[in-house]
């Protein structure tokens, strides 16, 4: 995967395709992270959610992995001096080098990247990375069960992956749900917040 063409790019694209939608499910459980220190958001992308983050807890530690550089910058340049407490890391998760460990981690749009057997790797890395007790925001496109919200998600789905496989080189053909990788993971599905006719969800997640 390669975001660095759409950098430039993405911010009129988020807002052209959904308006504030996409920023209000990453959001939305931002209190679920009051009692967390070290916050670790993976596939952070052009920032939203991170100046989000900063702007409400400006104590925690706020550790930003992204593959690519040119979101990163983008990112940097949208948070300004809020961008001041959060470390930026110029890398793709498997090869991350960190031995910290992280009472939060977050995926926004990050999980639906990958193909089912690349996903369990993926949740088996920064499953590695959390406490006991932590707590996983996960953000990310949906299937509804049934009716025409299905039908509708997954026209949508197929357009955008299609168009991401082609312009970024997206590895995913199709939405793969994490839920029961999570679940071998120990943690345990606490809230979730559905949007669009279940086209997005906004989920809680905490290992016991």
């Amino acid at each position: 995967m390669n975001f660095d063409r759409l950098a430039p790019h993405y911010h009129w694209m988020e807002a052209l395709s959904g308006g504030g939608l996409l920023q209000r499910a990453r959001t939305v459980w931002l209190d679920e992270l009051k009692d967390c220190r070290n916050i670790l958001s993976v596939g952070e992308g052009h920032g939203r959610f991170a100046a989000a983050c900063a702007a409400r807890f400006p104590d925690a530690e706020l550790t930003c992995v992204e593959a690519s550089a040119a979101m990163i910058a983008v990112a940097q340049d949208h948070l300004g001096r809020l961008g001041e407490s959060v470390r930026w890391h110029h890398a793709e998760l498997r090869h991350w080098q960190n031995a910290e460990r992280f009472d939060a981690l977050i995926t926004c749009f990050f999980l639906d990247c990958f193909p089912p057997e690349e996903l369990a790797v993926v949740i088996d890395n920064l499953a590695k990375r959390a406490t006991p007790q932590a707590v996983w925001v996960v953000v990310d496109f949906a299937i509804p069960a049934q009716g025409i919200a299905r039908w509708r998600a997954r026209v949508i789905h197929a357009l955008m992956y299609f168009f991401f496989s082609r312009v970024v080189a997206l590895p995913a053909r199709r939405l793969s749900a994490p839920d029961d990788m999570l679940l071998a993971q120990g943690f345990r599905l606490i809230a979730r917040r559905t949007y669009s006719w279940g086209l997005i969800q906004a989920d809680v997640w905490r290992r016991h």
